[in-house]
């Protein structure tokens, strides 16, 4: 089989903000289905789905109550069915969320484990209480404690996010069957891979007392543990390696060489993985503590994963970040070059991109005003720890502002309509104040927009196998610069970037085959966030 996924660009979908067309306010499958054309119109060749399974949504569809069902907010199955059809017809693969970490505690597992003596019990970590207190001193990635005693059972169980996401106990054989069976369903049915959630902390090595820390007290306990690692071995040789499909996993607090032990090829796990930490660049060990942005700091950790790892994830945004222009870039003076500027970098980087719906057009961090426009328990639940801390309130709206998930949750801007185009009722989630301006039909009816700057650069990496397959070799990386070259069988093209509002001198030679401002060719001088391919 083909690793044909190195060749494509991936666009993630988070449906319940990318178009509803039943008036609801949620997004849901027939809107995906509506819009193929101009994913494929973009030059997208994968499309990845946060998840549409069943789910009471206390975390936005990651706590799954049923794998083999269709949220029915987002529509049905042969709703899904129709659009991995529709997609399959103009080459765009679809690959799904993969949750196997935590089910939803209102999954049929979860409820049958409550009773001691259920089949189900051992399905998820269930365990009697210290003095009174929770089993261990573990803390959880929501800014909450981990274990959660239920009255029914006369327990605790384990959640390392939400409490309504108890976490699977993959020491009980019959989970891991349980999850290949669930794999196997979605491949039948046409699904060409998945993203697979926090999947190196699936493996609970002890439960023992962790050491202190800032966040995450346990850690060391579970992130990217033996067992994970056999698991996912597992998983490749009995289900992956039947299927023409590929995997990708969100990897928690990983190194470039523990990437490397969950992605090599000779490994057999994982085919590539997202990193965070050129996402951390920004922000003191956890991200409700945000440090100034610099860029040279955030060049150097993107060239050292480049240059550490065989093929690499790259993206700026998702579904658990704030928006790229508005974090990385310039959202008000320079909002337009600045973007572009990204564009060009996400996509010359050597790996596979990914590009988070509206992050094409431009959209930048939604102007909340107060926490009650936030819907997301990330969210609330640090609001709830910082005011236990007694930490001032307007630093807490500060940490908020800069990291709340619910940026990149605003609707997408289809046009200046009312809704901004996304629903013909009242949106689950507020909309952006700027789409007017900032909207999807404007930018593909005008060549120098963001959009058509996407899909100019996308058609470049189609046309380059250079841009697709060559070497990384970083050339500058200085307070503002950050230039590198990709190299395959003697041929070479170099990209140029500033991350700076100034004027810059710098050397070049070759031909200009994109730039992110209308005219071509820098002549020695790069211009305010301006980023140029050569040839």
């Amino acid at each position: 089989m083909s690793d044909w996924w190195r060749d494509r660009v991936v666009y993630q979908i988070y449906p319940r903000s990318f178009q509803d067309t039943d008036g609801d306010g949620i997004g849901d499958i027939p809107g995906i289905i509506a819009h193929l054309d101009n994913l494929k119109d973009l030059g997208i060749g994968i499309v990845w789905l946060s998840p549409v399974y069943c789910s009471p949504n206390e975390d936005n569809g990651y706590d799954i109550s049923d794998y083999r069902n269709i949220n029915t907010e987002y529509g049905t199955m042969d709703d899904m069915q129709i659009l991995i059809a529709e997609a399959e017809k103009r080459d765009i693969k679809i690959i799904m969320d993969l949750v196997i970490n935590h089910t939803s505690d209102k999954h049929e597992w979860f409820q049958k484990s409550r009773k001691k003596d259920s089949a189900y019990r051992d399905y998820y970590y269930w365990r009697p209480g210290k003095k009174g207190k929770p089993p261990n001193n573990w803390t959880s990635f929501f800014a909450e404690d981990c274990w959660e005693y239920d009255e029914k059972s006369g327990e605790y169980y384990l959640h390392l996010f939400a409490k309504g996401q108890p976490d699977l106990n993959y020491y009980n054989p019959k989970v891991l069957e349980e999850i290949k069976d669930i794999l196997r369903f979605w491949l039948d049915k046409g699904i060409a891979g998945f993203r697979c959630d926090v999947i190196n902390i699936i493996w609970k090595s002890s439960l023992e007392d962790g050491k202190k820390k800032l966040a995450l007290t346990g850690s060391e306990h579970y992130i990217s543990q033996e067992g994970a690692h056999e698991i996912l071995r597992t998983l490749k040789k009995d289900v992956f390696d039947n299927y023409d499909c590929f995997t990708v996993g969100e990897t928690v607090l990983v190194t470039p060489a523990m990437a490397t032990d969950l992605c090599a090829k000779e490994r057999k796990e994982l085919d590539m993985v997202f990193a965070f930490e050129h996402m951390e660049t920004d922000q003191w060990f956890v991200k409700w503590l945000p440090r100034k942005f610099n860029p040279k700091r955030f060049m150097k950790t993107i060239a050292k994963w480049q240059t550490s790892l065989e093929w690499n994830a790259n993206y700026f945004e998702n579904h658990d970040q704030p928006r790229s222009v508005s974090r990385f870039g310039d959202s008000k003076k320079y909002w337009d070059v600045s973007a572009k500027m990204l564009a060009a970098m996400l996509l010359t980087l050597r790996g596979t991109p990914y590009i988070y719906q509206g992050q094409e057009i431009g959209m930048t961090d939604y102007p909340f005003s107060g926490l009650d426009e936030m819907e997301d328990i990330e969210s609330h639940n640090l609001n709830k720890l910082a005011k236990k801390k007694h930490i001032p309130k307007w630093y807490i709206w500060k940490m908020l502002m800069r990291g709340a998930r619910d940026h990149g949750h605003t609707p997408v801007q289809w046009d200046s309509s009312k809704n901004a185009g996304f629903t013909t009722g009242k949106p689950w989630l507020a909309i952006n104040k700027n789409y007017r301006e900032i909207n999807m039909v404007a930018q593909k009816g005008d060549e120098n927009s963001i959009r058509s700057y996407y899909k100019k650069v996308i058609a470049l990496r189609t046309d380059s196998n250079v841009l697709k397959a060559g070497s990384f070799v970083p050339l500058k990386i200085s307070k503002h610069i950050f230039a590198y070259k990709r190299e395959l069988n003697g041929e070479a093209i170099t990209i140029i970037l500033n991350f700076s509002n100034r004027f810059l001198k710098v050397k070049h030679n070759g031909e200009v085959l994109i730039s992110n401002y209308s005219k071509m060719g820098i002549n020695g001088i790069l211009r305010p966030y301006e980023a140029v391919i050569l040839k």
